[in-house]
């Protein structure tokens, strides 16, 4: 399988956001970090015997907040990389603006788009966007980093998919409002969550407002990134509410799709969060003679699920939590 472009999903201290963990989960969480100083090096972490199979407890204590000073605007992947930034972990801001360079596209999970009538559509969430902060991004990357902020399509009924699907000048004027707020706003381009909310219905319907929705951003010049969920559902060998007949038909129109691989176990089926056969299958079932491979963001994850914890649905395990686990564990450190 040919190396795809990469979409960032962060968690972590390190990282700067994740796009599948509620709010609460994190600030669970967060809650219960292991807080430890940013440690800088001239020196990279190659060098620095990091990078090894035979880790070592006591290097992951002391290095996991630690990174090159040197290497920090370096890119190792020729496509395009995809960050998302949370409001509810501030830090992500901040790594944001460290490690920008290293990602052709940041989505700031800022917005929301309702339908308020007829031919009446709102972009809300804006009291989110932080001009500062974009302007810090601009003027580091020097515009090589585009802000495309997520944005979902919140209280939306069944009957309003179905009034703007049969509507073109519904479909015009929510095109429209996108498109304003991103002038407005002055950002690059949105990234579209919308696919899962109809739980595989309307495929017709979507694949059509979607391909005008792009034509709109294009025409304006903006960027158009499409969330769209795995290929083959988790835990089954059945085919997703996704598939190649609607990947084909949008790839024209959709500069990259964010492929949703993680959260492949649950509670009842606990297990492996990305196992790399459904990965593979997700992007061989979609693209199979790689026309559009290059348009695929994979996504990567950087957290875990902890099953066992109490709640139906567990609770996630970020990064910052594993260095307090070898910490407390005299075992492990004597």
């Amino acid at each position: 399988m040919k190396i795809l472009n990469a979409l960032l999903l962060v968690t972590t201290t390190y990282y700067l956001a994740d796009a599948t963990l509620s709010k609460t989960d994190s600030k669970k969480a967060s809650s219960k970090s292991f807080e430890t100083k940013t440690r800088l090096s001239d020196v990279p972490v190659q060098s620095r015997g990091l990078v090894t199979t035979d880790v070592k407890a006591k290097d992951i204590v002391l290095d996991h907040q630690s990174y090159c000073n040197k290497k920090v605007k370096e890119r190792h992947v020729s496509g395009d990389v995809l960050g998302y930034v949370t409001p509810w972990n501030g830090h992500g801001y901040d790594v944001a603006k460290i490690f920008a360079s290293k990602f052709t596209l940041i989505s700031p999970v800022w917005l929301q788009i309702r339908r308020k009538g007829r031919q009446s559509f709102q972009v809300t969430g804006l009291h989110d966007v932080d001009q500062g902060w974009i302007k810090d991004i601009i003027k580091k990357n020097s515009k090589s980093t585009q802000l495309v902020p997520r944005v979902l399509f919140d209280s939306w009924t069944y009957q309003d998919f179905e009034s703007v699907f049969n509507s073109e000048d519904e479909i015009e004027d929510l095109s429209d409002a996108l498109v304003q707020t991103a002038k407005d706003e002055q950002f690059d381009g949105f990234v579209i969550e919308v696919w899962s909310q109809l739980g595989g219905q309307q495929r017709q319907g979507l694949v059509h407002m979607l391909t005008h929705i792009g034509q709109a951003l294009h025409q304006a010049k903006l960027q158009f990134i499409l969330v769209i969920p795995p290929a083959v559902a988790p835990g089954t060998d059945q085919l997703g509410m996704f598939g190649k007949k609607e990947f084909d038909l949008l790839a024209p129109v959709v500069d990259s799709f964010s492929l949703m691989t993680y959260d492949y176990s649950n509670p009842h089926r606990p297990g492996p969060n990305s196992p790399i056969s459904w990965v593979q299958a997700c992007v061989q079932i979609l693209d199979p003679e790689s026309k559009w491979r290059k348009k695929i963001l994979l996504g990567l994850h950087f957290y875990g699920m902890d099953y066992s914890a109490l709640g139906a649905s567990g609770e996630p395990i970020l990064g910052s939590r594993v260095p307090k686990w070898i910490a407390d564990s005299s075992q492990v450190l004597s």
